[in-house]
């Protein structure tokens, strides 16, 4: 991956990418499908970006209730929150949804700029704000889709978004179905059935994670 397109280091060049690397203590590190990259619990020093693959960040309860709260693609940020607060324990866990290879580096060297002052670290640390903030927005739109009370609701909430992001009614999900399940805090089985009954309704097609919002209106 090109690391010069990553939320992380936007707007820098590759020269100065990898002058920065090796200032950072970047460390790349490979997961499998399932092997969990920072646990529930755990405190890390570090921010990671994926570079390829896919992350899922979850959380349970004491009763192994899961819920997810969202995905890290790849160029996506994750772990900065944390790494930023000294001693903070993770509340969630991040795990790979797929083999995925993610780039570490020290927060305390981002956040730290160099002898020298260089223009390009100083980028790093307002670029590391602007990942923050979009956060706090993604968080906040997970809200959203799960004010609504009934589970058609929230699924046309999300896939509103998803709509309005991709800029098309033809959209692809990020997340299996026990995964968007979670996500929207609903039961998987009720909203797979609401799912074929908005179908059947003519509202939506999808084959897998490919989805077609039929009625533009409803956007």
């Amino acid at each position: 991956m090109n690391l010069s397109n990553t939320q992380l280091f936007r707007g820098l060049k590759e020269t100065e990418i990898t002058a920065l690397l090796d200032c950072l203590n970047a460390v790349k590190r490979s997961y499998k499908r399932g092997e969990v990259i920072l646990s529930e619990g755990s405190i890390t020093e570090n921010i990671g970006v994926v570079l390829s693959g896919m992350a899922m960040i979850s959380c349970s309860d004491i009763w192994g209730n899961s819920s997810v709260l969202g995905n890290v693609a790849p160029g996506s940020v994750f772990a900065e929150a944390y790494a930023c607060v000294p001693g903070q324990p993770m509340l969630v866990t991040v795990s790979a949804a797929e083999d995925t290879s993610v780039l570490f580096m020290n927060v305390g060297r981002v956040l730290t700029t160099c002898t020298n002052s260089c223009v390009f670290h100083t980028r790093l640390i307002q670029n590391l704000l602007t990942v923050c903030a979009h956060k706090s927005i993604q968080l906040s739109q997970r809200i959203h889709h799960t004010s609504s009370k009934s589970i058609r609701g929230r699924l046309m909430s999300y896939f509103s978004e998803c709509a309005k992001r991709f800029g098309s009614n033809s959209f692809l999900i990020p997340y299996n179905r026990q995964q968007l399940a979670d996500y929207l805090n609903v039961d998987r089985s009720t909203m797979c059935n609401e799912l074929s009954k908005m179908q059947k309704d003519g509202m939506i097609e999808y084959n897998k994670n490919q989805f077609l919002l039929k009625d533009s209106l409803m956007l």
